[in-house]
């Protein structure tokens, strides 16, 4: 019970079919009931009908009622549905009884009209009537056989509604679902969305009522859009902004470090030097992060896997030498992608720098590309430490990097390639390489068919 008013509380369309249906159920109750009673009615006035006219028929055709001695006729020999017709008050009631002779003892003193009388403990309807010929006639049926007969005749009456009201039932609660189907679609169509699709809904198919609601949304969708844009372009050109005094700055340490200093000045020219260049590659990240969150579309062309994967290959190599890290491709298969060459680029670089950072020196990073059910499939896989199941979810956080880290980043690589996979509709999924041991990490990307 409480799940049900759970769900009538929470749902206009349950509310809606619900009121519909018991305004419906009541209708019809209220209808039957008027529609039996006065066709039960009418059936009693046709069968009072029927007397008057057995009545009249008897005064016109000058016809009389065999005499008592013969008993009462009877127009029809169904025990059940005859009508007596017999003279009145010219046999004592006293000496008659209905089961010995079949004519009723009616009194004398029952007035020309239509009466219901209790003759024996059986009700009777009967119509009195004074001939022109001067004869008092009695015309008489069983009360029981005409309300059987009158009662059958209301419940015809009365069945096809019983019939049409579930019918009518089912029509309502399916014309209540068709018309919250277009808010149904639209929900679903906002829960598919990706972050960063903010373009307005298409509000033209919806009904009237509800597009205030959608155009509200798209209102809300239009200032969210602007505020992440100003924040991006903030973004974007603080980091452009500060390129430049950070390259002039490296150049005079560059400047500076040709010139002779004593070891202590050396050593702390050695880390301003490290210091501006890994601002300089903060910088780089920002402006990578933004121009991957931007809603810019990029020409998408089928592009080659192996063809990322060397020239990642060529720019990383020397940092995977400087650590003796073992990086190559698996497999000879060709992959290509349907997306942009530098948003692939910068998304297999982005991850295999991260992995040539975080294995340890004398290390291995394998690059692998294949196809799997219709998709294309990139694995970058390492003998790093991987990142724990709890992390998972955060290490796409930008800034976020893993508690016990010890080496030097921005900790927005993996955000870029979140952003570049959501823009290029890819899956991306993390793993141990080595789940017996619990270590190493494999990033898994899948591209859409």
């Amino acid at each position: 019970m409480d799940g049900f008013q759970g769900r009538l509380n929470g749902s206009v369309q349950h509310k809606l079919s619900l009121i519909l249906s018991l305004v419906i159920l009541g209708v019809a109750v209220v209808a039957g009931a008027f529609a039996f009673q006065n066709a039960f009615d009418e059936a009693h006035e046709l069968q009072d009908d029927m007397l008057r006219q057995i009545a009249q028929l008897m005064d016109h055709q000058r016809l009389s009622p065999e005499p008592p001695a013969v008993a009462a006729s009877a127009v029809n020999a169904d025990e059940e549905s005859r009508v007596f017709v017999q003279r009145v008050g010219t046999i004592p009631p006293s000496r008659l009884s209905v089961d010995e002779s079949g004519v009723l003892p009616i009194p004398a003193t029952v007035p020309d009209g239509l009466h219901t009388l209790d003759i024996r403990g059986e009700a009777f309807r009967v119509l009195v009537r004074t001939t022109t010929a001067g004869e008092r006639i009695a015309v008489a049926q069983e009360a029981g056989l005409r309300n059987e007969i009158a009662r059958d005749g209301a419940l015809r009456t009365v069945m096809p509604l019983l019939i049409l009201v579930p019918v009518l039932l089912l029509i309502v609660a399916d014309l209540v679902r068709k018309m919250f189907r277009p808010i149904a679609a639209l929900s679903q169509e906002v829960d598919q969305r990706a972050g960063q699709a903010l373009h307005p809904l298409d509000d033209a198919h919806l009904p009237a009522e509800v597009q205030p609601f959608a155009r509200a949304i798209n209102g809300l969708l239009a200032r969210v859009e602007q505020t992440v844009t100003g924040q991006r372009r903030f973004v974007a050109d603080a980091a452009h902004e500060l390129r430049s005094p950070l390259t002039a700055l490296s150049l005079q340490a560059d400047r500076l470090a040709e010139t002779a200093l004593p070891p202590p000045a050396r050593e702390r020219l050695d880390a301003l030097r490290q210091g501006i260049a890994r601002s300089r590659n903060l910088l780089d990240q920002l402006l990578a992060l933004a121009k991957a969150q931007s809603d810019t579309r990029s020409l998408a062309t089928r592009v080659s896997v192996q063809q990322i994967y060397r020239q990642v290959l060529e720019e990383l190599m020397p940092l995977a030498e400087a650590r003796q890290i073992d990086i190559g491709v698996e497999g000879t298969q060709n992959v290509t992608v349907w997306a942009s060459e530098l948003d692939l680029f910068t998304l297999v670089r982005n991850l295999v720098d991260n992995a040539i950072r975080y294995t340890p020196e004398g290390g291995r990073v394998d690059l692998i590309a294949e196809v799997s059910e219709g998709q294309a499939v990139l694995r970058v896989r390492d003998s790093g430490p991987g990142i724990s199941p709890a992390d998972r979810d955060r290490v796409f956080d930008p800034f976020y990097r893993t508690p016990g880290s010890a080496q030097m980043g921005s900790g927005l690589g993996l955000s870029i390639v979140q952003a570049i996979a959501q823009r290029l509709g890819a899956r991306i999924q993390l793993d141990f390489a080595d789940p017996a041991g619990q270590t190493g990490l494999e990033i898994t990307v899948r591209f859409p068919r």
